[in-house]
């Protein structure tokens, strides 16, 4: 699968549409959807770098999401398995833009850009990415 730009995805995982991420109508409630982009992240750093968040936390570091936009463009239903794709677009000194995509049975259900940036959790301050994390996520820079 490639996205929009051509780019193929770095990391993919699945995930199950469970009761806890629906309304009462049966359908993913929005919010949730920014949980499970973050879990898709979280996973992307502990599966592919082999980084935890709880690794980073504990060494004084952390990723924070500074900058998100959402499309929506189709519903998922409660049972639904989710495709989520995330592809690298920039890496710049201390930030990071990707884009997540989620689809079911080859239908897109969300589009999303994230800005994450490298931190020092003491002062907040951004730092710049470490070689390693740098060199994986600059797979598709030209």
């Amino acid at each position: 699968m490639s996205t929009d730009h051509g780019f193929a995805p770095l990391f993919t995982t699945r995930r199950k549409v469970r009761f806890e991420h629906c309304d009462p109508a049966g359908i993913v409630f929005y919010p949730r959807y920014f949980e499970m982009i973050n879990a898709v992240v979280e996973d992307c750093f502990s599966e592919s770098l082999g980084s935890s968040f709880a690794e980073l936390v504990s060494s004084g570091r952390g990723v924070p999401t500074v900058s998100l936009e959402t499309q929506f463009h189709a519903p998922s239903r409660l049972g639904d398995i989710l495709s989520f794709s995330l592809v690298p677009k920039a890496v710049g000194r201390t930030s990071l833009s990707l884009e997540i995509i989620a689809t079911h049975q080859a239908q897109r259900r969300l589009t999303a850009r994230v800005t994450l940036v490298y931190i020092d959790l003491n002062t907040g301050r951004p730092l710049p990415w470490p070689d390693p994390i740098r060199q994986y996520f600059s797979i598709n820079d030209n």
